[in-house]
Protein backbone atom coordinates (compact mmCIF):
# COMPACT_ATOMS: atom_id res chain seq x y z
CA UNK A 1 0.00 0.00 0.00
CA UNK A 2 1.28 3.26 -0.69
CA UNK A 3 2.82 5.13 2.40
CA UNK A 4 0.47 8.40 1.55
CA UNK A 5 -2.57 6.56 1.30
CA UNK A 6 -2.05 4.47 4.40
CA UNK A 7 -1.24 7.33 6.14
CA UNK A 8 -3.98 9.48 5.39
CA UNK A 9 -6.60 6.76 5.18
CA UNK A 10 -6.65 6.65 9.20
CA UNK A 11 -9.24 9.70 8.99
CA UNK A 12 -11.48 10.90 6.69
CA UNK A 13 -9.85 13.95 5.32
CA UNK A 14 -6.29 15.70 5.34
CA UNK A 15 -4.55 19.02 6.57
CA UNK A 16 -3.32 21.22 3.81
CA UNK A 17 0.46 21.72 3.65
CA UNK A 18 2.33 24.61 3.09
CA UNK A 19 3.75 22.47 -0.18
CA UNK A 20 -0.27 22.66 -1.28
CA UNK A 21 -1.18 26.35 -0.01
CA UNK A 22 -2.78 28.60 -2.63
CA UNK A 23 -4.68 26.18 -4.79
CA UNK A 24 -8.13 26.10 -5.77
CA UNK A 25 -10.00 23.39 -3.36
CA UNK A 26 -10.68 21.25 -6.71
CA UNK A 27 -7.28 21.56 -8.51
CA UNK A 28 -6.05 20.42 -4.58
CA UNK A 29 -8.23 17.39 -4.63
CA UNK A 30 -7.47 16.61 -8.31
CA UNK A 31 -3.77 15.86 -6.93
CA UNK A 32 -4.13 14.95 -3.88
CA UNK A 33 -7.00 11.84 -4.99
CA UNK A 34 -6.85 11.24 -8.68
CA UNK A 35 -10.61 11.31 -9.28
CA UNK A 36 -12.80 13.04 -11.94
CA UNK A 37 -13.40 16.83 -11.46
CA UNK A 38 -17.34 15.74 -12.21
CA UNK A 39 -17.32 13.43 -9.11
CA UNK A 40 -15.24 16.05 -6.99
CA UNK A 41 -17.71 18.72 -7.89
CA UNK A 42 -20.66 16.71 -6.86
CA UNK A 43 -19.05 15.56 -3.59
CA UNK A 44 -18.75 19.21 -2.88
CA UNK A 45 -22.24 20.61 -3.63
CA UNK A 46 -23.76 18.05 -1.70
CA UNK A 47 -21.41 18.78 1.56
CA UNK A 48 -19.53 15.57 1.56
CA UNK A 49 -16.43 17.60 1.21
CA UNK A 50 -15.85 20.25 3.97
CA UNK A 51 -13.09 22.75 4.60
CA UNK A 52 -12.83 23.33 8.78
CA UNK A 53 -16.62 21.46 9.07
CA UNK A 54 -17.72 24.18 7.07
CA UNK A 55 -19.26 24.07 3.08
CA UNK A 56 -17.03 25.33 0.18
CA UNK A 57 -17.27 26.22 -3.25
CA UNK A 58 -14.90 23.82 -5.59
CA UNK A 59 -12.64 27.72 -6.22
CA UNK A 60 -12.22 28.64 -3.00
CA UNK A 61 -8.33 28.80 -2.11
CA UNK A 62 -7.05 26.99 0.47
CA UNK A 63 -4.86 27.84 3.26
CA UNK A 64 -2.09 25.78 5.18
CA UNK A 65 -3.54 23.85 7.78
CA UNK A 66 -6.86 23.58 6.77
CA UNK A 67 -8.71 20.50 7.34
CA UNK A 68 -10.44 19.30 4.35
CA UNK A 69 -12.60 16.68 5.16
CA UNK A 70 -13.34 14.16 2.32
CA UNK A 71 -15.79 10.38 1.87
CA UNK A 72 -13.98 7.96 3.82
CA UNK A 73 -14.30 6.07 0.46
CA UNK A 74 -12.17 8.21 -1.15
CA UNK A 75 -9.03 7.17 0.10
CA UNK A 76 -9.67 3.31 -1.72
CA UNK A 77 -10.65 5.46 -4.71
CA UNK A 78 -7.31 7.53 -4.69
CA UNK A 79 -5.62 4.08 -3.91
CA UNK A 80 -7.05 2.27 -6.40
CA UNK A 81 -6.30 5.17 -8.89
CA UNK A 82 -2.79 5.00 -8.31
CA UNK A 83 -2.66 1.31 -8.28
CA UNK A 84 -4.12 1.30 -12.12
CA UNK A 85 -1.50 3.37 -13.87
CA UNK A 86 1.79 2.35 -11.40
CA UNK A 87 3.29 0.54 -14.61
CA UNK A 88 1.16 2.14 -17.38
CA UNK A 89 4.30 4.53 -18.38
CA UNK A 90 8.03 4.96 -18.60
CA UNK A 91 10.14 6.25 -16.04
CA UNK A 92 10.83 9.71 -15.37
CA UNK A 93 13.79 11.88 -17.53
CA UNK A 94 17.30 12.17 -15.70
CA UNK A 95 16.79 14.90 -13.24
CA UNK A 96 19.47 17.80 -14.18
CA UNK A 97 19.63 19.46 -10.92
CA UNK A 98 17.63 21.03 -8.13
CA UNK A 99 17.21 24.64 -6.66
CA UNK A 100 14.90 25.44 -3.62
CA UNK A 101 11.54 23.88 -4.42
CA UNK A 102 12.27 23.59 -8.55
CA UNK A 103 14.02 20.54 -10.09
CA UNK A 104 15.07 20.42 -13.74
CA UNK A 105 14.79 17.41 -15.56
CA UNK A 106 16.18 17.06 -19.37
CA UNK A 107 13.23 16.08 -21.67
CA UNK A 108 13.93 13.71 -24.44
CA UNK A 109 12.45 14.52 -27.82
CA UNK A 110 9.29 12.77 -28.85
CA UNK A 111 7.88 13.42 -25.02
CA UNK A 112 5.52 15.84 -24.67
CA UNK A 113 5.25 18.39 -21.86
CA UNK A 114 1.10 17.84 -21.14
CA UNK A 115 -0.95 14.98 -21.86
CA UNK A 116 -3.27 15.51 -25.05
CA UNK A 117 -6.71 13.74 -27.16
CA UNK A 118 -3.62 11.81 -29.24
CA UNK A 119 -0.96 10.53 -26.32
CA UNK A 120 -1.18 9.43 -23.07
CA UNK A 121 2.33 9.88 -22.00
CA UNK A 122 4.24 13.13 -20.97
CA UNK A 123 6.04 14.86 -18.49
CA UNK A 124 3.42 16.03 -16.28
CA UNK A 125 1.48 12.48 -16.64
CA UNK A 126 4.87 10.72 -15.17
CA UNK A 127 5.25 12.96 -12.57
CA UNK A 128 1.88 12.32 -11.23
CA UNK A 129 2.67 8.71 -11.76
CA UNK A 130 5.43 8.61 -9.81
CA UNK A 131 3.97 10.90 -7.11
CA UNK A 132 1.58 8.59 -6.02
CA UNK A 133 -1.09 10.24 -3.57
CA UNK A 134 1.44 13.11 -2.32
CA UNK A 135 0.35 16.02 -0.75
CA UNK A 136 1.46 18.31 -4.21
CA UNK A 137 2.13 16.29 -7.11
CA UNK A 138 5.26 18.23 -8.75
CA UNK A 139 3.56 19.74 -12.12
CA UNK A 140 5.94 21.50 -15.08
CA UNK A 141 5.81 25.47 -14.42
CA UNK A 142 6.68 26.00 -18.28
CA UNK A 143 6.41 23.69 -21.60
CA UNK A 144 8.62 22.44 -24.24
CA UNK A 145 7.75 21.50 -27.69
CA UNK A 146 7.07 17.60 -28.08
CA UNK A 147 9.86 17.56 -30.64
CA UNK A 148 12.59 19.72 -28.45
CA UNK A 149 14.99 18.21 -26.00
CA UNK A 150 16.15 20.01 -23.21
CA UNK A 151 15.53 21.24 -19.62
CA UNK A 152 12.10 22.24 -18.38
CA UNK A 153 11.46 23.29 -14.69
CA UNK A 154 9.60 21.12 -12.18
CA UNK A 155 7.78 23.16 -9.05
CA UNK A 156 7.67 20.97 -6.20
CA UNK A 157 5.11 23.81 -4.47
CA UNK A 158 2.25 25.71 -5.17
CA UNK A 159 4.43 28.49 -4.10
CA UNK A 160 7.33 27.74 -6.52
CA UNK A 161 4.87 27.12 -9.16
CA UNK A 162 2.86 30.35 -9.13
CA UNK A 163 6.51 32.67 -8.14
CA UNK A 164 8.34 31.22 -11.44
CA UNK A 165 5.31 31.46 -13.68
CA UNK A 166 4.88 35.09 -12.42
CA UNK A 167 8.69 35.80 -12.93
CA UNK A 168 8.51 34.32 -16.59
CA UNK A 169 5.31 36.46 -17.72
CA UNK A 170 7.83 39.31 -16.42
CA UNK A 171 10.42 37.89 -18.72
CA UNK A 172 12.86 37.12 -15.83
CA UNK A 173 14.11 33.36 -16.52
CA UNK A 174 16.69 33.56 -19.38
CA UNK A 175 16.09 30.44 -21.84
CA UNK A 176 18.87 30.14 -24.23
CA UNK A 177 18.79 27.31 -26.61
CA UNK A 178 21.41 25.35 -29.26
CA UNK A 179 20.19 24.89 -32.94
CA UNK A 180 21.55 23.60 -36.11
CA UNK A 181 19.97 25.24 -39.08
CA UNK A 182 20.19 24.69 -42.58
CA UNK A 183 22.60 27.01 -44.48
CA UNK A 184 25.38 29.53 -43.84
CA UNK A 185 24.07 32.24 -41.67
CA UNK A 186 25.36 35.33 -42.73
CA UNK A 187 24.91 37.85 -39.88
CA UNK A 188 28.04 37.65 -37.37
CA UNK A 189 26.77 40.12 -34.92
CA UNK A 190 24.14 38.83 -32.68
CA UNK A 191 20.57 39.86 -34.02
CA UNK A 192 17.13 40.53 -32.95
CA UNK A 193 14.72 38.48 -34.51
CA UNK A 194 11.34 40.59 -34.01
CA UNK A 195 8.10 39.45 -35.72
CA UNK A 196 4.50 38.63 -34.84
CA UNK A 197 3.31 34.78 -35.30
CA UNK A 198 -0.10 33.69 -35.34
CA UNK A 199 -1.35 30.08 -35.42
CA UNK A 200 -2.99 28.40 -38.21
CA UNK A 201 -4.29 24.83 -39.01
CA UNK A 202 -2.62 22.97 -41.90
CA UNK A 203 -4.09 19.28 -43.24
CA UNK A 204 -5.25 19.15 -39.00
CA UNK A 205 -1.70 20.56 -37.94
CA UNK A 206 -0.97 23.57 -35.99
CA UNK A 207 1.73 25.47 -37.41
CA UNK A 208 2.94 29.02 -37.19
CA UNK A 209 2.82 31.71 -39.69
CA UNK A 210 4.95 34.80 -39.61
CA UNK A 211 5.11 38.39 -40.36
CA UNK A 212 7.61 40.72 -40.51
CA UNK A 213 7.66 44.18 -39.59
CA UNK A 214 8.47 47.41 -41.07
CA UNK A 215 10.74 50.09 -39.81
CA UNK A 216 9.02 52.70 -39.36
CA UNK A 217 5.58 51.29 -39.57
CA UNK A 218 2.54 52.05 -37.30
CA UNK A 219 0.06 49.41 -38.59
CA UNK A 220 0.64 46.60 -36.48
CA UNK A 221 0.34 42.59 -38.37
CA UNK A 222 -2.08 39.98 -37.07
CA UNK A 223 -0.99 37.90 -34.35
CA UNK A 224 1.49 38.29 -30.92
CA UNK A 225 4.91 39.97 -31.12
CA UNK A 226 7.95 37.85 -31.24
CA UNK A 227 11.87 38.42 -30.01
CA UNK A 228 14.63 36.28 -30.40
CA UNK A 229 17.79 36.78 -29.78
CA UNK A 230 20.71 34.94 -32.18
CA UNK A 231 24.10 34.44 -32.66
CA UNK A 232 26.22 32.29 -34.85
CA UNK A 233 28.89 29.92 -33.04
CA UNK A 234 30.11 27.87 -35.80
CA UNK A 235 29.58 26.46 -39.33
CA UNK A 236 29.74 23.27 -40.82
CA UNK A 237 28.91 21.86 -44.63
CA UNK A 238 25.60 24.24 -45.18
CA UNK A 239 24.43 24.52 -41.50
CA UNK A 240 25.34 26.57 -38.66
CA UNK A 241 25.44 26.23 -34.86
CA UNK A 242 23.12 28.92 -33.57
CA UNK A 243 22.98 30.48 -29.85
CA UNK A 244 19.40 31.58 -29.11
CA UNK A 245 17.62 33.39 -26.39
CA UNK A 246 13.99 33.91 -26.65
CA UNK A 247 12.53 36.77 -25.12
CA UNK A 248 9.16 35.93 -25.20
CA UNK A 249 7.57 32.78 -25.33
CA UNK A 250 5.39 31.61 -28.17
CA UNK A 251 4.32 28.28 -30.01
CA UNK A 252 7.17 27.12 -32.50
CA UNK A 253 8.94 30.59 -32.24
CA UNK A 254 12.51 29.24 -33.33
CA UNK A 255 11.21 26.94 -35.20
CA UNK A 256 9.18 30.03 -37.42
CA UNK A 257 11.41 32.66 -37.04
CA UNK A 258 14.28 31.00 -38.60
CA UNK A 259 12.34 29.39 -41.38
CA UNK A 260 10.74 32.25 -42.52
CA UNK A 261 14.11 34.15 -42.81
CA UNK A 262 15.11 30.92 -44.70
CA UNK A 263 17.48 28.93 -42.25
CA UNK A 264 14.98 26.69 -41.35
CA UNK A 265 16.08 24.17 -38.04
CA UNK A 266 17.67 20.91 -39.36
CA UNK A 267 15.11 17.98 -39.18
CA UNK A 268 11.77 20.14 -39.14
CA UNK A 269 10.05 19.13 -41.75
CA UNK A 270 7.12 20.54 -41.10
CA UNK A 271 9.27 24.65 -41.51
CA UNK A 272 10.47 23.59 -44.57
CA UNK A 273 13.89 21.52 -43.74
CA UNK A 274 15.06 19.14 -46.48
CA UNK A 275 17.87 17.29 -43.63
CA UNK A 276 15.61 13.84 -42.48
CA UNK A 277 16.48 13.30 -38.51
CA UNK A 278 15.46 14.37 -35.27
CA UNK A 279 15.01 18.22 -34.92
CA UNK A 280 18.32 19.73 -33.89
CA UNK A 281 16.80 22.30 -30.77
CA UNK A 282 17.74 22.24 -27.60
CA UNK A 283 16.82 24.53 -24.37
CA UNK A 284 20.27 23.79 -23.07
CA UNK A 285 20.87 26.38 -20.09
CA UNK A 286 18.35 28.30 -17.49
CA UNK A 287 19.02 31.28 -15.78
CA UNK A 288 16.68 32.36 -12.60
CA UNK A 289 16.53 35.75 -11.57
CA UNK A 290 18.72 35.07 -8.47
CA UNK A 291 21.52 34.08 -11.25
CA UNK A 292 21.45 30.55 -10.49
CA UNK A 293 21.78 28.92 -13.76
CA UNK A 294 21.01 25.55 -14.93
CA UNK A 295 22.72 23.95 -17.74
CA UNK A 296 23.12 20.74 -20.05
CA UNK A 297 24.40 19.41 -23.43
CA UNK A 298 22.73 17.95 -26.06
CA UNK A 299 22.94 14.18 -27.41
CA UNK A 300 23.09 14.89 -30.82
CA UNK A 301 25.50 12.62 -32.99
CA UNK A 302 28.62 13.45 -35.16
CA UNK A 303 28.87 15.59 -36.89
CA UNK A 304 26.45 17.75 -34.91
CA UNK A 305 28.00 17.23 -31.08
CA UNK A 306 28.17 20.02 -29.02
CA UNK A 307 31.68 19.59 -27.15
CA UNK A 308 31.22 22.07 -24.52
CA UNK A 309 28.53 24.53 -22.85
CA UNK A 310 28.75 27.88 -25.04
CA UNK A 311 30.68 30.56 -22.62
CA UNK A 312 28.89 33.20 -24.15
CA UNK A 313 25.44 34.45 -23.20
CA UNK A 314 22.93 36.63 -25.02
CA UNK A 315 21.20 39.74 -23.39
CA UNK A 316 18.52 42.39 -24.80
CA UNK A 317 21.14 45.09 -23.19
CA UNK A 318 24.24 44.23 -25.75
CA UNK A 319 25.00 45.81 -29.34
CA UNK A 320 22.63 43.77 -31.01
CA UNK A 321 21.65 44.43 -35.03
CA UNK A 322 17.33 44.45 -35.05
CA UNK A 323 16.01 42.22 -37.85
CA UNK A 324 12.35 42.38 -38.47
CA UNK A 325 11.71 42.00 -41.98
Amino acid sequence: MDENVSSADSGSGFLVTEAEAGQKLLQLLERRLHLAPSLLHRWIRTGQIRCNAARCKPFDRICAGTFVRIPPFAWKMAQQSVFERSSQLPPLPPEVGRHGQLVAYLKPAGLPTHPGSAHTDSLAARLKQHAGVAPFVPVPAHRLDKDTQGLLLVATSHAALRSLQAQIRAGQLSKEYLCWVQGLWPWRKTRLLRHYLSKSWEAGFEKVRVFGLTAGSEERPMGKLAETLVAPLAFGQDCTLLLVRILTGRTHQIRAQMAHLGYPLLGDAKYGSSVKGPLYLCAFRLTLPDGFVFATLPDWPEPFTVHELPSQSLSPTQNIEICCE
